[in-house]
């Protein structure tokens, strides 16, 4: 295998409020390129071209490290208020599983996992969903093959983890033992670009009026997603999961369709697609997906559309947008169809739930929309 670059990483974690303003603060120590945002709440840093530039009199690489963890936390604090907590490591997953596991435990707020504390530190983690990337299926998974630990994770025959789990299963073996090849300055672009949401249904759905109100309700936040990504769909797909207890398949059915971010335009799409494939029956999943996306401003005009209908279409997407600005200043409750109060509707608890976070659920196992 290729010998690793010994690269120094940070992980940070602050409140999301304040995180715009930390991304200046960021800047003071490691390059546009050299940061990486994990999330909304956390961030990467590489700053192995930063130590000697910093603090040239002092020799120690780790001890350079932490010299700047410090400077940077009294910084965030004197300027924003706030104090982060910062994990340090020789790649960004031991940076990660040292805040995760030991920094937020510390008075300083800070610790290190280099590769020499692999045994001490990543095998010695108590519960396996503990560690970055193990959920509760994975750990269930991995407790069939016999293995209950990290220690027992990183000594365990990595082909047969991969002969069990696929190629995941040969990144844990990896992790495991403290190897991780990512580079923050590799910026990740997908494959293929699509935007879709899926729900499992409180009940089964029986009523046909109750399953496509559903199905519009998704359809608009596939609209709303769209545009908020500056972002046309070519292609729709639908899926409405037939229950248990029905008689019928489930509706399974894709489509391409001209380019469009359009809310009536998507929930009409999406119903005339469910309408041609239903045969009737329970609902209990219902997933909506927009595919081949392209960027917004290169809308292609359609030769087959008057001047009338350019104009209410340009009136429904200033609409549209009017709508959007106003629930993503105050809520996206604070304007809502009068459909939202009928029976079977689900966009007010969505929203609720999301609000909420009913993200303390293992990310394997949780409603994704």
């Amino acid at each position: 295998m290729e010998q690793l670059k010994l690269n120094k990483y940070f992980d940070y974690s602050l409140e999301p409020r304040r995180a715009i303003l930390f991304q200046d603060v960021k800047s003071n120590y490691a390059s546009i390129d050299e940061i990486h945002s994990y999330s909304i709440d956390e961030s990467f840093l590489d700053i192995t071209e930063s130590l000697n530039f910093f603090y040239p009199e002092i020799k120690n690489r780790y001890e350079q490290m932490n010299r700047i963890a410090l400077d940077l936390q009294r910084e965030i604090r004197d300027k924003l208020g706030l104090y982060v907590t910062v994990g340090m490591g020789d790649n960004p997953l031991l940076a990660k599983l040292a805040m995760d596991n030991y920094a937020k435990h510390n008075d300083n707020m800070r610790a290190l996992i280099r590769y020499e504390d692999v045994p001490n530190k990543l095998w010695t983690i108590p519960k396996m969903t503990d560690f970055w990337g193990i959920g509760k299926r994975t750990e269930k998974r991995l407790n069939k093959l016999g293995i209950t630990s990290i220690k027992e994770l990183a000594n365990a025959d990595p082909l047969l983890l991969k002969q069990k789990l696929g190629t995941i299963g040969l990144q844990h073996f990896f992790h495991a033992n403290g190897i991780d090849e990512s580079n923050v300055r590799e910026k990740y672009t997908p494959k293929s670009t699509s935007f879709s949401n899926s729900q499992i249904l409180p009940r089964d759905y029986h009523k046909q009026r109750e399953i496509e109100l559903v199905i519009k309700e998704m359809a608009e936040n596939l609209a709303i997603r769209l545009r908020k990504g500056g972002k046309l769909a070519s292609n729709l797909s639908l899926y409405a999961g037939a229950a248990s207890t029905s008689e019928y398949s489930s509706v399974k059915v894709s489509r391409n369709i001209e380019a469009t971010q359009n809310t009536k335009e998507l929930q009409d799409l999406a119903i005339s697609l469910f309408r041609e494939k239903y045969q009737g029956g329970a609902i209990r999943q219902i997933g909506i997906s927009g595919n081949q996306l392209s960027d917004s401003s290169v809308k292609q005009l359609s030769l087959f559309e008057s001047v009338q209908e350019n104009q209410t279409n340009k009136k429904q997407e200033s609409l549209q947008k009017a709508i959007d600005e106003i629930r993503e200043t105050f809520d996206f409750l604070s304007i809502q169809k009068a459909s939202s109060l009928s029976e079977g509707s689900r966009v007010i608890y969505r929203n609720k739930l999301i609000g909420g976070h009913a993200a303390s659920q293992d990310k394997e196992e949780k409603d994704v929309s």
